[in-house]
C-alpha cells in the first residue's frame, strides 16, 4: 500500500468561486485561507503524511491587479502571525519554498521569523510556496552551483532546488489539468489528481478521498512492478 507521505496541492478556485456568489474575489482568498487551516490540521493527524506543500503565490501571480496582489500579501502575513501559536502547539514546521526577496520587508520579517521559531519542531512540515515558480527554482539552483568544476549531477541539482524532496501526490483543485509551473523536478514522480472542487469547497473528505484511491495504485517508477 503506497504512503502519501509528501502531499502536494495547487490550491485553485477562489475567485471564481467568490465570483459566483457574487462577491469579490478577494472573499474567496479569505475562505481559501480557512481550508489551508482544516487541511494542515487532517494532515497532521494522518499517520503517513509528512510533509505537506501548497502553492500560495506563483511567480506569474504578479500580473494579477494590483489591489488584488496588494491584498494577498496583507492576508499572508495575517494568516502567518495568526498562525504561529497553532504551528507550536500541532508541533508543525513552517518551510516557506519560493524567492521571498521580492515581498516588502515587513512580510519577509514574518516569513523568516515563523520559519525560525517553528525550526525545531519534528511533526508536519508544512511549505508554502510564496512567489514560487519550478522554472525559476530551477534557475536559482543551477546559478547556485554552476561554478563547481564538476559534471552537475541528479543529486547535486536536486540538493540545491527549495524543496528537496520527491512529491508523492499531487492534487489540483479548481478544475483544471495543468501543473502551472509546480514543483516539476520534484513531481517526476508523483501520483496526479485533478478534481472539479474549487478550493474554498474542497474539505477533509475529499482530501481523504484522493488518498484512499492514491494508496491503491500500482507505483511503478518506470519499472513493471
Amino acid at each position: 500500500m503506497n504512503r502519501a507521505k509528501h502531499i502536494a496541492i495547487v490550491m485553485d478556485g477562489n475567485g471564481r468561486w467568490a465570483e459566483l456568489q457574487g462577491k469579490k474575489r478577494v472573499k474567496g482568498h479569505e475562505a481559501g485561507a480557512k481550508v489551508v487551516k482544516k487541511i494542515t490540521t487532517y494532515c497532521v493527524n494522518h499517520e503517513d503524511i509528512e510533509r505537506l506543500t501548497l502553492y500560495a503565490f506563483s511567480t506569474e501571480n504578479w500580473k494579477r491587479p494590483r489591489l488584488e496582489v496588494e491584498f494577498l500579501m496583507k492576508l499572508l502575513e495575517k494568516y502567518l502571525k495568526n498562525e504561529l501559536p497553532s504551528y507550536l502547539e500541532h508541533n508543525i514546521r513552517f518551510e516557506p519554498i519560493g524567492d521571498i526577496r521580492a515581498f516588502s520587508k515587513s512580510l519577509q520579517k514574518t516569513i523568516k521569523d515563523v520559519k525560525e521559531k517553528t525550526a525545531h519542531c519534528d511533526g508536519l512540515v508544512q511549505s508554502l510556496a510564496l512567489n514560487y515558480g519550478a522554472h525559476d527554482e530551477i534557475l536559482r539552483a543551477i546559478n547556485k552551483i554552476k561554478t563547481s568544476s564538476d559534471n552537475i549531477t541528479e543529486a547535486m541539482l536536486s540538493n540545491a532546488l527549495d524543496c528537496k524532496h520527491n512529491v508523492d501526490l499531487l492534487i489540483r483543485t479548481g478544475g483544471d489539468h495543468r501543473l502551472s509551473n509546480f514543483l516539476l523536478w520534484q513531481s517526476a514522480y508523483a501520483e496526479l489528481f485533478f478534481c472539479d472542487t474549487l478550493w474554498p469547497d474542497f474539505d477533509t473528505k475529499d482530501l481523504e478521498q484522493i488518498i484512499k484511491k492514491f494508496t491503491k495504485i500500482e507505483r511503478r517508477f518506470g519499472g513493471l512492478k
